[in-house]
C-alpha cells in the first residue's frame, strides 16, 4: 500500500550511523521488493536480524491436488472445515495454482511457541470469525470480524486470538498485492471515485521492541515446505521504522460500493489486484435503480478466469441453498450465472444485505484433496430446471 508510514524512533538520514545512548550502533535493515525497485521500509534493529542459530529441520506443507485439471463448479461447505489449535495447523489450501493458495481456516489457540515468516507469498486474511492482535515486527494491528489483514512477504508475525472460535478465510499471494490502479493518481493517492481512501487504512500504531538474546524459534515457509529456524535474538527488536513496506488491515465495512441504474459488473467491487489475480469486496448496497433493472447478475462466461466466491453474510440473491462460509467455485470454460429463481426474486428488490469476498484468478485452479472432503459433488447440477 502507497502510503509512507513512520514509527518508532530512526536517524534524520538513511545509511548514516544511529547509535543507542551506550554509543553502540543499532542494525539498519533494509525490507525492500522487487530488487530495490519496488516498496521498501528501513528499520533499525537493536541487535544483528542475520542470527541464525540452528535450522532443526524442514517438512511440507504442500497441497495434494486432487483434480489439476477442473471444469465442474463446485460448492465448498467451509464451517466444515474443523477446527484446530496451532495456526498453521489448521491452514487448509482448497484451491491452487502457480500464483496463490486460497486457504481456509479455524485456528483455536494463538501463536506462542513460534513466530512464523512466509517468504512465498504476500497474505491476505480475512477475518470472519474472531477478534485479536496481529503482533508484527513492525508493530500491531487489532482485528475483528470483516477485517482485511495484508501482511507482505518475509514479515515476521504471530498472531493472537481472544476466544477459540475463529474462522479465516486466506489467500497467499506469490505476486505483489497492491491496491486497484485504476482507483490510484500517478502519485499513488487513492482517488476520488474510490471505494475507499487512506483514511480507510489502518497502519500498525504499536511498536514491540524487545532487546533480547536467546533463542527464538521462527517457523519459515519456502517453497510449499516449512523451516523451523533458531534466531538468537527476539525477532521483534526494532526500535523504529519507516517507509511504504509494511501491514495493514483494511475493513470491508468501509468498502463503499458503487451502484447504478443498471447492474454493474464485478470489477466496480474490486478492492485488490495482482498481475495474476483480483479480490473483490461484495456488501450491503442499493440496487439498481432503473425502473426496469433486473438486480440479479446476468449469466456470464468464464473465459479468461476462475471464479471464486466465500460467502460471509447476508441474503445471497443470485444463489439458492447457500450459507456463510461456503465457496463456490465457477471455472473457466463455461458460463455461470444466477440459479432458477434468482433473477426472477430480484426484480423490485431495492438493496441487499449480502457481505462476500471474490477470488477471481487468470489461471486454472486446482482442487485439493482438502476441498473434495467439505465439496458438494451436485452442486454443478443446481442450474437445471
Amino acid at each position: 500500500m502507497p502510503i509512507y508510514h513512520k514509527l518508532g524512533k530512526i536517524p534524520h538520514k538513511r545509511h548514516i550511523q544511529f547509535r543507542k545512548e551506550n554509543g553502540d550502533l543499532y542494525y539498519e535493515q533494509l525490507f525492500g521488493t522487487i530488487g530495490f525497485d519496488g516498496m521498501s521500509t528501513n528499520m533499525y534493529h537493536e541487535h544483528r536480524p542475520t542470527m541464525v542459530k540452528e535450522i532443526k529441520g524442514q517438512y511440507s506443507v504442500a497441497p495434494k491436488i486432487a483434480k489439476e485439471n477442473n471444469i465442474q463448479s463446485y460448492r465448498l461447505r467451509g464451517f466444515q472445515v474443523a477446527p484446530q489449535d496451532d495456526f498453521l495447523e489448521s491452514r487448509k489450501i482448497v484451491l491452487t495454482n502457480s500464483d496463490c493458495h486460497i486457504v481456509l481456516a479455524a485456528p483455536k489457540k494463538s501463536t506462542t511457541e513460534y513466530f512464523y515468516k512466509n517468504t512465498d507469498s504476500d497474505e491476505v486474511i480475512f477475518i470472519h470469525k474472531g477478534t485479536g492482535k496481529l503482533r508484527t515486527m513492525l508493530g500491531n494491528l487489532d482485528f475483528k470480524y470483516g477485517d482485511y489483514l495484508v501482511i507482505p512477504r518475509g514479515m515476521i508475525y504471530k498472531i493472537d486470538f481472544d476466544t477459540e472460535d475463529n474462522r479465516l478465510f486466506i489467500v497467499e499471494s506469490h505476486r505483489p498485492i497492491y491496491t486497484p490502479k485504476r482507483y490510484r493518481n500517478w502519485f499513488g493517492q487513492l482517488l476520488e471515485h474510490s471505494p475507499f481512501c487512506e483514511r480507510d487504512i489502518r497502519r500498525p500504531e504499536e511498536l514491540e521492541t524487545y532487546d533480547e538474546k536467546g533463542e527464538f524459534l521462527i517457523k519459515i515457509k519456502k517453497k510449499d515446505e516449512i523451516f523451523d529456524m533458531v534466531y538468537a535474538s527476539h525477532p521483534f527488536d526494532v526500535v523504529g521504522y519507516d517507509g511504504y513496506n509494511y501491514p495493514y488491515a483494511f475493513s470491508i465495512h468501509d468498502f463503499e460500493p458503487i451502484t447504478g441504474r443498471i447492474h454493474q459488473p464485478p470489477p466496480v467491487h474490486q478492492t485488490f489486484e495482482t498481475d495474476a489475480f483480483v479480490i473483490c469486496s461484495f456488501v450491503p448496497r442499493l440496487y439498481d435503480y432503473h425502473p426496469q433493472a433486473i438486480p440479479a447478475p446476468y449469466n456470464h462466461s468464464n473465459i479468461d478466469s476462475d471464479e471464486v466466491l466465500y460467502y460471509v453474510d447476508g441474503d445471497f440473491m443470485s444463489r439458492n441453498d447457500i450459507e456463510a462460509g461456503h465457496i463456490s467455485l465457477h471455472p473457466a470454460g463455461i458460463p455461470h450465472g444466477p440459479h432458477p429463481g434468482a433473477t426472477e426474486r430480484s426484480i423490485g428488490k431495492v438493496d441487499t444485505e449480502e457481505l462476500a469476498v471474490m477470488v477471481d484468478t487468470f489461471k486454472p485452479l486446482m482442487v485439493t484433496e482438502e476441498a473434495m472432503k467439505i465439496a458438494d459433488d451436485k452442486y454443478y447440477q443446481s442450474w437445471l430446471e
